[in-house]
């Protein structure tokens, strides 16, 4: 044999060697090294899952009537990554789909799509077009079929029945939530969604299956965790042949908390329908100064219980009805929501930022005092108009009234007087100088009175609302000088907004002596939200307490065993003593009588039986037509409710919201002819109760007694329940005791 011959012999001899020891080792690094953790992954291999899903809690009105509530219904659901393993990305299979539930297979597909994939077109898929924001190994529902037609359902199940035909795609019977209202509260009740793969991996939701649903608005999303409830998992083990041979552990399912509300659904039916009748009108009526009809397209009605900052009713209108969001929303009925000019998925209520015109008065009248201007004597003229600097400011439609007292000011509504205050304190704070000893004090007084700030409520997206003095101001104009500049550059030369824009690029970081003016009238930079001005008012007539407006009353399990009650907060003390308090009151009750500002909108009304105050506002909008306001309370001396109604583009607040406001009035109490809704104004203190069989009950109904639930304990030795009758519950009626045993 060569050399040659012997070096190859001795070279395959190493080679194979070396393939022989790397298979040992890695034969010995996973069995022993890796041995365990495959050993526990063959175990799990043979542990299956079963989720029970909890049923979401009721949201109750504050007399136990539901507002949301659960039922069965019909869902067609398409596990996408199922559907796309078929032929031809499974087009078959959602062509037969799209037959039997009649939704195009296009549709379907855009449905199943992962929102942010790319489509076909280049495009990528998104809410408008329809798409899925959940993970994409989970069933999507597809189709939601409210009713339970016979001949439809026969036809729907018959996916089950061949499920060869349909591989992905599921039809059975499962929990949905129910508006029994359809829109009624709508934007305090919220809607769900499907969790999104992002939102799946943060640790609030990291125990919940894939396909939860979780709240996405109003109270719905700000108490999901307690609405929600806990779903229950059983864990079974299984052979290779996927048959069940035992149940390594079992996990109840705990139904979520029935949220009570301080909603009086009644006096919400009423306060929406005033609210759309009143807008309804006012779209009747002339503007003089537009020549055409008001726009009015929206709107917000509030009332708030005043001793506790409860919210009873709270409308914004244009409405939407959360039903359509059950199931999946269609991408029309979704696209139609978001390109609404009038917004119906705002909550104008809460969300709308608006000049609050004369109702801010209240505000500037108790600055006015802690200013150091006397409070009751006739020292204030009101002529027709007021000149700063070289503009004109008028009263409306330029009326005289004389020398007043802030009482007369106030039925009056004379911005003149306050036009003359606002100059006046600007000069004692150094003009246009931003002076550090400068006071601000109605900038100051009006942010401790709640305005630019949240005001807490317990719904997401509230905005702060805008208060402007001389620091506010220049940060303005640091920030967006570029904008005014360019502004004051490209517009038309000589239109309102090139002009604007040239003022403010040149000297916007000034706070001028109509920026005052402005200010203490309610108008200019200032912008405020409806429940802002709601619990300004309530604070009024309380005696000076800024309340934190609340939604919830409290929570009821689903067995009834245990309630929770949400007690008021108080947020602050407004900046007034209880003598100025008293006294704005005092005029405030002028307003809806001759001399009133609202005089004609309560003409006839029977003050006699509820003492009404109030003030109306009037907000010029550069451009378009005044936003209408009207802020009241009543009873005047005993102020149980606080009632605020905003329209945009309304008119006067005088003519379009006061009489709004009358109406509210007079369903809560039945005056004029109207059911009255609150015997007495009064409202339930107490929340509802849970019956024996689940039900809800008013407050204050009498029922048994339901006995404690405790957790059923195993027995080591025996393997059953330690109360032995109830073995297999996980849960056991608590034994009665006898007296004397310990």
């Amino acid at each position: 044999m060569s050399d040659s011959s012997r070096l190859r012999i001795v070279v395959l001899r190493v080679l194979v060697l070396s393939i022989l020891l790397t298979l040992l080792g890695r034969l010995a690094y996973l069995q022993v090294a890796e041995g365990p953790r495959f050993q526990k992954s063959a175990a799990d291999n043979r542990v299956r899952e079963v989720i029970t899903t909890a049923a979401r809690g009721q949201i109750l009105d504050d007399r136990g009537l539901p507002l949301v509530r659960n039922r069965t219904a019909l869902v067609v659901s398409v596990t996408r990554s199922i559907v796309r393993s078929q032929k031809k990305h499974g087009a078959l299979e959602l062509a037969r789909l799209a037959k039997v539930i009649g939704v195009p297979a296009a549709q379907i597909a855009l449905l199943i799509t992962p929102c942010g994939e790319k489509l076909k077109n280049g495009t990528k898929a998104n809410k408008k077009t329809g798409c899925w924001n959940g993970s994409p190994y989970q069933p999507v529902p597809v189709k939601t079929y409210a009713s339970d037609k016979p001949a439809e359902v026969k036809r729907v199940l018959a996916i089950e029945e061949h499920a060869e035909d349909f591989p992905g795609v599921r039809a059975q019977y499962e929990a949905v939530r129910e508006y029994p209202g359809g829109s009624l509260a709508a934007h305090v009740l919220g809607y769900l969604g499907p969790l999104t793969p992002e939102e799946a991996l943060k640790p609030e939701y990291k125990a919940l299956a894939p396909d939860t649903e979780v709240g996405r608005a109003g109270v719905e999303a700000v108490y999901d965790e307690r609405l929600r409830g806990r779903d229950g998992v059983q864990r079974l083990q299984v052979d290779k042949d996927s048959a069940v041979t035992g149940t390594l552990s079992s996990t109840p399912a705990r139904s979520g908390d029935n949220l009570v509300l301080s909603i009086d659904s009644a006096v919400q039916r009423v306060a929406e329908k005033a609210l759309a009748d009143g807008i309804n009108r006012a779209r009747t009526q002339f503007d003089k100064g537009r020549g055409k009809n008001f726009t009015a397209d929206k709107g917000a009605a509030i009332v708030v219980e005043a001793s506790t900052g409860r919210v009873v009713a709270m409308a914004s209108y244009p409405a939407y009805d959360p039903t359509a969001f059950v199931g999946g929303i269609s991408v029309q009925a979704y696209k139609a929501l978001t390109t609404a000019p009038a917004q119906p998925l705002i909550s104008n209520a809460v969300q709308g930022l608006y000049a609050p015109g004369s109702t801010f008065k209240i505000v500037s009248t108790a600055s006015a005092v802690a200013a150091g201007y006397p409070l009751s004597a006739r020292v204030y003229p009101c002529p027709p108009q007021f000149k700063i600097g070289t503009s004109i400011k008028r009263n409306f439609e330029g009326e005289s009234y004389g020398t007043l007292d802030f009482r007369e000011t106030l039925i009056r509504s004379c911005d003149t007087v306050y036009y003359r205050l606002a100059v006046d304190q600007w000069s004692r704070d150094g003009a246009t100088q931003n002076l550090k000893t400068a006071k601000e004090v109605f900038a100051r007084q009006a942010r401790q009175w709640g305005f630019g700030k949240q005001t807490g409520i317990d719904l997401p997206d509230e905005r702060s609302g805008i208060i402007t003095d001389r620091t506010s101001t220049y940060a303005n104009w640091v920030k967006n000088k570029g904008e005014y500049c360019k502004g004051a550059r490209t517009r038309t030369k000589g239109t309102f907004r090139q002009l604007f824009d040239q003022e403010k690029c040149t000297d916007g970081y000034r706070y001028n002596a109509g920026d005052a003016a402005n200010f203490i009238i309610g108008q200019g930079d200032v912008l405020v939200t409806p429940l802002q001005l709601t619990m300004a008012f309530a604070a009024v007539v309380n005696g000076g307490t800024l309340y934190k407006p609340q939604l919830a009353k409290g929570f009821l399990s689903a067995d009834g065993r245990t309630e929770s009650v949400l007690r008021p907060v108080k947020a602050a003390q407004v900046p007034a003593t209880q003598a100025v308090l008293d006294y704005i009151k005092s005029a405030l009750a002028g307003v809806v009588s001759p001399p009133g500002t609202a005089q004609g909108a309560f003409q006839g009304f029977p003050l006699s039986a509820l003492p009404i105050g109030g003030k109306t506002g009037t907000a010029d909008v550069d451009g378009v037509a005044p936003t209408s306001w009207f802020a009241s309370f009543a009873p005047v001396d005993n102020s149980r409710f606080v009632t605020v109604v905003m329209v945009p583009e309304g008119g006067t607040g005088g003519t379009t919201a006061a009489p709004i406001v009358r109406k509210i009035w007079d369903g809560i109490y039945g005056l004029e002819g109207a059911k009255a809704q609150l015997a007495g104004g009064v409202l339930p203190t107490a929340l509802p109760v849970v019956r024996a069989d689940g039900t809800i009950a008013p407050p204050g109904t009498k029922v048994p007694r339901l006995p404690r639930l405790v957790p059923a304990t195993a027995s080591p030795s025996s393997g059953t329940s330690a109360l032995g009758p109830f073995s297999g519950l996980p849960w056991a009626i608590e034994p009665r005791r006898t007296r004397g045993s310990s």
